[in-house]
């Protein structure tokens, strides 16, 4: 997990993960930046080197490139913000790491929603622990 944190240089959140972090205890710091989309930032608490995004994903995704800081995006958490950078054609490549454990229920990838994306496998790493990461791109 150390050599991708250090290849990632902006991390999207959406406002539950966000406040799930800040309530566990998780770092935000300068590096990598972290964006929080959110649609009432103000009842938020601003950590250091988090911003809060209410616009719309394609208007930030092309200020991201601009600033030429959205290089290596890390999307965590948020379901439908996922779901609606894929549905505008803003995700360049899936990394998913497979964690050897059922469970029977969880937060979805993508929301219930009729689409389906055709994906083509990359890579495929398994670690000692059982982790698989697995490398796609839209296809």
């Amino acid at each position: 997990m150390g050599e991708f944190r250090r290849s990632i240089d902006s991390i999207i959140l959406g406002r539950k993960t966000y406040e799930f972090g800040l309530n566990h205890g998780a770092r935000f710091e300068e590096s990598p930046k972290h964006y929080v989309f959110s649609r009432n930032p103000a009842a938020l608490v601003a950590a250091p080197g988090v911003e809060f995004v209410t616009e719309p994903p394609a208007e930030f995704a092309k200020r991201l490139k601009e600033q030429n800081t959205g290089k290596n995006v890390w999307m965590m958490g948020s379901a439908t913000l996922i779901g609606t950078f894929v549905d505008e054609g803003l995700i360049d490549e899936f990394i998913i790491h497979v964690i050897p454990k059922f469970i029977g229920e969880g937060i979805p990838l993508l929301p219930p929603r009729h689409r389906e994306i055709e994906l083509k496998l990359q890579s495929c790493k398994p670690f000692d622990d059982g982790v698989v990461r697995l490398h796609y791109v839209p296809g």
